[in-house]
């Protein structure tokens, strides 16, 4: 692979473009982005509160989307305890397992989870009577053998959204995670002191799982940061925190997850050592393969590849931002360094993806030989309208003044205001979802 190949991603499609002459507003951004299990779909959220839905067009032969339907999930609120403001912002959303032809996913804001049911609803209307044939006016019936018994018949589909559960009133602290269980009746949330432990069914009651809260808050030394469910083993989930480690934990050990059945750690070299090494150490996300088997953790420079059975290092460490080392300082002044970038597997469990800054996304193959060989294996992106409407067929791998994707993410002025920070990958294609600003871009690989 070249350095500046596209490793055979394309741009597919892109929706939300508002043009270059309305404004983009706060609550136009995307927050969360999710496929189904099948695919077939794909949920995306945002910081107005609102879900919106998409299915896959099946008269096409690529994979492609269109709109299937939209509805408001989260209202602003305000805690009058602790004189607080809600955000109605969509943290994450996760979708359910499905038991008939209805669909079933959960979203959540800082602080209320809730169960939506979206399904297909037949509207009906009274056609046809004494009075009216369906299509025109009726004198009235003169004799008994002349009434009819009204008939109705089916006026329009809608697609209905109704929230089946609303959990709330569990966390002290924001919810940044949620995270559905294999066994498809139970879920985790995590804020950043606490995880705990509901049954899909019932709204009302929460089990704590971990609680990492200090009885004196001065003693404070790390937050949870991330929590999900092994994809296969109901009784395990992991935990990541600020301290540059993740946990692996067994329901089955204790009520009270407090000790911790496996933990992954690379601490930094003390050598290297600076002001902002904590910050930058701190996991934002970590996910499970597809298999289980490994763990994918993305820090602010890197991306780390563990096996769940070698506590000792990690498998590949990827650097990711390598040319913003010596720009630390300028990012940690305008809050960019506190970035929550997600990291993703791709179905098959080859391939990982991760975002940037300037809407660079980044597909890495992880099953390289050595570690060295990952620069040559990575594959740069941009998703930004900009870099389509400068090429012939929608997406060519040319950045800024004729240079390549790779050589524009490194030397040209980077826009911290535009990065991809939240993605998903189809389960079972090579196509990815990336959120950017308030548009959705999908990629697709031959």
């Amino acid at each position: 692979m070249t350095m500046d190949d596209t490793g055979g991603w394309r741009f597919a499609q892109a929706f939300g473009d508002k043009g270059e002459i309305e404004e983009i507003t706060e609550a136009d951004i995307i927050s969360a982005v999710e496929f189904d299990s099948t695919g077939d779909f794909l949920a995306t959220g945002d910081k107005g509160g609102r879900v919106v839905l998409f299915e896959r067009n099946l008269g096409k032969r690529a994979c492609e989307y269109k709109f299937y339907t939209e509805f408001q999930s989260h209202e602003p609120e305000f805690d009058y305890l602790k004189s607080l403001e809600i955000e109605e912002k969509i943290n994450k959303i996760r979708w359910c397992g499905r038991g008939n032809s209805a669909h079933f996913l959960v979203s959540t804001n800082d602080k209320t989870i809730k169960l939506w049911k979206v399904f297909e609803k037949t509207l009906r209307v009274v056609a046809v009577t004494n009075h009216y044939d369906g299509q025109r006016p009726l004198p009235a019936p003169t004799m008994k053998q002349h009434l009819r018994l009204p008939r109705t018949m089916e006026q329009d589909k809608i697609i209905a959204a109704v929230p089946r559960r609303i959990y709330a009133n569990a966390h002290a602290y924001h919810i940044h995670s949620i995270s559905v269980n294999s066994d498809q009746e139970t879920y985790i949330s995590a804020d950043d002191l606490r995880v705990n432990l509901w049954n899909l069914n019932v709204h009302d009651q929460s089990f704590n799982i971990v609680d990492i809260k200090p009885q004196n808050m001065e003693e404070l030394t790390e937050v949870i940061t991330t929590a999900s469910f092994h994809p296969s083993h109901c009784n395990i989930f992991m935990y990541s925190s600020s301290k540059a480690s993740i946990r692996l934990a067994d329901m089955r050990e204790a009520a009270l997850c407090g000790t911790h059945s496996k933990r992954y750690e690379d601490p930094p070299d003390p050598s290297t050592t600076s002001f902002f090494s904590e910050i930058i150490s701190s996991i934002s996300d970590a996910q499970f393969s597809p298999d289980g088997m490994r763990i994918l953790a993305r820090d602010y420079l890197t991306l780390k590849v563990w096996d769940v059975r070698n506590e000792s290092r990690p498998l590949r460490t990827i650097p990711v931002h390598d040319h913003l080392k010596s720009k630390l300082c300028d990012l940690y002044e305008n809050d960019c360094i506190f970035d929550k970038w997600e990291c993703i597997w791709g179905g098959d469990g080859r391939k990982v993806l991760t975002g940037s800054y300037g809407n660079y996304f980044k597909v890495y193959d992880v099953n390289g030989e050595d570690a060295g060989e990952e620069e040559g294996k990575d594959v740069v992106l941009q998703a930004d309208k900009s870099v389509l409407k400068t090429t012939k067929k929608g997406f060519g791998g040319k950045g800024p003044g004729g240079r390549t994707l790779r050589e524009a993410m490194h030397n040209e002025p980077q826009d911290f205001n535009k990065k991809i920070l939240h993605a998903s990958w189809h389960p079972k294609e090579p196509t990815v979802a990336i959120a950017a600003t308030n548009s959705l871009f999908v990629y697709t690989a031959a």
